[in-house]
């Protein structure tokens, strides 16, 4: 500040002329000294940043005062001249007013920058809130191919990678279940055509078979070329899976209809054929012990050819059959007592683990539910080669409005490629004469029918567990 402007000394009392006493100056202006230019610019570096300011304020509360006063006195007839004080202030006035305007506006400018700041530090949180809290893995990378963002969901999981471990490091050093130059490949075609790539992967880093819609999508910072690639993981097993039983449905639905007519015309010739074995046989009395054997082989193989296509009607289109509540357990029990008879079944050893507390809880024909579970065991037992040991289990479901029942084996499993086929009619991995394929379908059919569904999860060598899961029922026969 001007030694001039500091040597201006004004008191509380006496700011101005016009409210000072008529026989007390307004104002005492000291002519600056040289010892007061020195011991100022000594002081200035570490003089308090309120003086000048309060000094300044002052000094413009009494230059508005001023101003004031000077249009009063520039009113017509009353002009005098301005004294050698007044006139200081006026020149005083004219300099600081503009610079205290801009320190005024520099000062709101300051705030509208820290308001904004705020601002778009709240915005950055909550786009970070807002990729955290996706179910889906999600990272993106620069194309230095080196990693900006990471979201939690990259952080959980058996292959999981902190996000300190991973900003700013290479993809190619932080994945590494892909070999290096495939994902260079992925990621340069999207920096070069900007074009999304989605495409499926399967993985077991999870400890069983999972699969994955992976997409890479492009991204540019402005309306230049494409300067990130944002990688989206999303595990799609369930949907996956969902898809595959709903193709299952509608190609066994067209089956069962192309079925349903083929088979009608199919028994009137079998009804034919075996009627006439059976007269051949009763009018050959004495025939040799060959032709009776073939005559009863024939009728033998026409009934077995009937019991297919009834089999294969019924489930094409399924007979209305009363239901009652049933217990799921009971269910098993009676299964469990006819099959003891069984030959081939005796063989085997049979653990159940049968959850007493059910009760009657399913609206059920209790006759299906049966056919059912023998169809299970003896597929089971079939797999096991007759030796071993089978587990019945039954529980509530996970969402308590269910009841599941398990059908447990320790033998052969299912390959992966042969899962989505096991309930078409026909389809079997039974060696011939062991199995017609038709099994399984017509279990599916029935649990579909009673609101329920069938599950199948399988290891090749290790065995498989068929999970039949049906709708709980309240006393009145509601489903809950």
């Amino acid at each position: 500040m001007s030694p001039i402007v500091s040597s201006v000394i004004l008191s509380d009392s006496t700011r101005c002329p016009r409210f000072a006493p008529p026989s007390s100056p307004s104002f005492t202006l000291v002519p600056p000294r040289p010892s007061d230019e020195a011991s100022s610019a000594a002081a200035a570096p570490t003089a308090s940043a309120s003086e000048p300011t309060d000094l300044l304020a002052r000094i413009l509360d009494a230059a508005r005062i001023l101003d004031a006063e000077r249009q009063q006195l520039g009113a017509p007839g009353s002009a005098p001249p301005l004294t050698e004080e007044q006139a200081f202030l006026a020149t005083v006035t004219e300099i600081l007013a503009p610079v205290l305007k801009q320190a005024a506006s520099a000062q709101q400018l300051e705030s509208e920058i820290i308001e904004h700041t705020r601002q778009i530090d709240r915005e950055r949180r909550m786009t970070a809130r807002i990729i955290d809290s996706l179910p889906v893995g999600l990272y993106v990378i620069d194309r230095d191919y080196r990693i900006s963002v990471w979201n939690t969901k990259r952080e959980t999981g058996m292959q999981g990678v902190s996000r300190d471990e991973a900003i700013g490091r290479t993809i190619f050093e932080i994945l590494h279940r892909q070999p290096a130059s495939v994902l260079r490949r992925e990621f340069d075609d999207v920096f070069a055509t900007g074009r999304l790539q989605t495409f499926q992967m399967e993985s077991r880093a999870s400890g069983e078979m999972r699969t994955y819609r992976i997409s890479k999508i492009p991204m540019r910072l402005d309306d230049g070329p494409v300067t990130h690639v944002i990688t989206v993981g999303e595990d799609v097993t369930d949907w996956r899976e969902a898809q595959e039983r709903f193709a299952q449905a509608e190609k066994l639905a067209a089956i069962g209809t192309l079925a349903a007519g083929v088979m009608h015309e199919i028994n009137n010739p079998l009804a034919t054929i075996a009627a006439c074995a059976e007269s051949l046989e009763l009018s050959l009395d004495e025939a040799p012990p060959a032709l009776r054997d073939g005559l009863r082989l024939i009728q033998s193989e026409v009934a077995r050819c009937k019991g297919i296509t009834d089999s294969l009607l019924d489930f094409s289109r399924p007979k209305e059959t009363d239901k009652t509540l049933v217990d799921v357990n009971a269910a098993i029990e009676r299964t469990l007592f006819v099959l003891k008879h069984h030959s081939r079944f005796k063989k085997l050893t049979v653990e159940t683990d049968l959850d007493q507390s059910l009760g009657p809880v399913v609206l059920a024909n209790e006759e299906q539910l049966v056919q059912v579970f023998m169809a299970l065991l003896l597929n089971a037992m079939d797999a096991m080669r007759e030796q071993g040991t089978i587990e019945l289990r039954t529980r509530k479901g996970d969402d308590a409005n269910s009841v599941v029942a398990e059908v447990v084996d320790h033998g052969e499993g299912i390959r992966r490629a042969d899962l989505p086929k096991i309930f078409e009619p026909f389809y079997t991995t039974k060696p011939p004469g062991r199995g017609t394929g038709l099994g399984l379908s017509i279990c599916y059919a029935i649990i579909a029918e009673h609101g329920g569904r069938i599950e199948v999860d399988s290891t090749p060598g290790e065995g498989s567990v068929f999970r039949i899961v049906l709708p709980r029922s309240d006393e009145r026969g509601d489903r809950t």
